[in-house]
């Protein structure tokens, strides 16, 4: 296991040196996907691109499509028409799990932690590591370590803390670090700082920034356009099932965004 963690290392810090003037596949693009829900049309032709080592944000009103388009990336959802590509090839996952095969993980603002377990048994819930038909703890208790540190996770005292115990921001530090330990290529948050203070939401939003600097892809979906502009590098706007608007987030400004948001139309300047 700590073989293949530092593969994974490997490959961010080469994806992170590639030279910027070189045109590449993005790392994930849908292609006019929809999805309808008996008589509710929930997607209508929804076209987005994800590069990686970027901070993509998912904006949208409540209702404009974007817990179910990360749900088809994610595999809960099958889309109805459209594509999905993976580093330019088409992909169609069908579960979770081959979606995280792909390098795929969704941190959803529920966080999926359970509080009686410590961050070590969080981090490996599922996935433990065995050794001669006994768990690892050791193996694991390094690897969730070394994890924490390499995102300069500095605020948790010892992993072997029950997450009950723990704030906002570390819970959910602790589901981000759940997320890239396992060969992650894209990691999508879902409101990841809702209902934290001013100093966990900084928290968040630098390992937010520190999750593209080691070459992933993010996805991140907020409803604070302050928290977006501060972290993101593009800027997608969904409204009604589509996305109306993407695009580099300094070529636009929070009034622009809010105009898509509601009308789907940005004011002529």
């Amino acid at each position: 296991m700590n073989d293949e963690q530092a593969r994974h290392d490997e490959q961010a810090r080469s994806r992170a040196r590639q030279p910027q003037g070189v045109a590449a596949e993005p790392l994930l693009r849908l292609a006019g996907v929809q999805k309808s829900f008996g008589a509710v049309h929930a997607l209508r032709g929804v076209d987005l691109t994800v590069p990686s080592a970027a901070v993509t944000a998912l904006v949208g009103d409540n209702g404009a499509g974007k817990s179910v388009t990360v749900k088809v990336v994610a595999g809960t959802h099958l889309p109805d028409e459209g594509q999905m590509f993976w580093e330019g090839r088409p992909v169609h996952p069908r579960t979770p799990r081959e979606a995280a095969a792909l390098g795929i993980e969704v941190v959803y603002q529920d966080l999926a932690l359970c509080d009686n377990l410590d961050v070590v048994q969080n981090m490996f819930l599922g996935r433990e590591a065995v050794k001669r038909g006994f768990l690892d703890e050791d193996a694991m208790e390094c690897s969730a370590m070394r994890t924490l540190a390499e995102l300069q996770v500095t605020t948790i005292q010892s992993v072997r803390l029950p997450v009950a115990s723990l704030s906002g921001g570390q819970r959910q530090s602790v589901a981000v670090a759940k997320a890239v330990m396992w060969n992650s290529k894209l990691v999508i948050l879902d409101e990841p700082t809702a209902a934290l203070g001013v100093a966990q939401t900084r928290q968040v939003l630098e390992l937010v920034r520190r999750l593209a600097e080691r070459g992933l892809g993010v996805v991140i979906i907020s409803h604070n356009l302050t928290d977006v502009f501060a972290v993101a590098d593009r800027i997608a706007v969904m409204r009604l099932g589509r996305v109306v608007s993407e695009g580099p987030a300094s070529g636009t400004d929070v009034q622009t965004v809010v105009e898509l948001m509601t009308t789907g139309n940005a004011r002529a300047a």
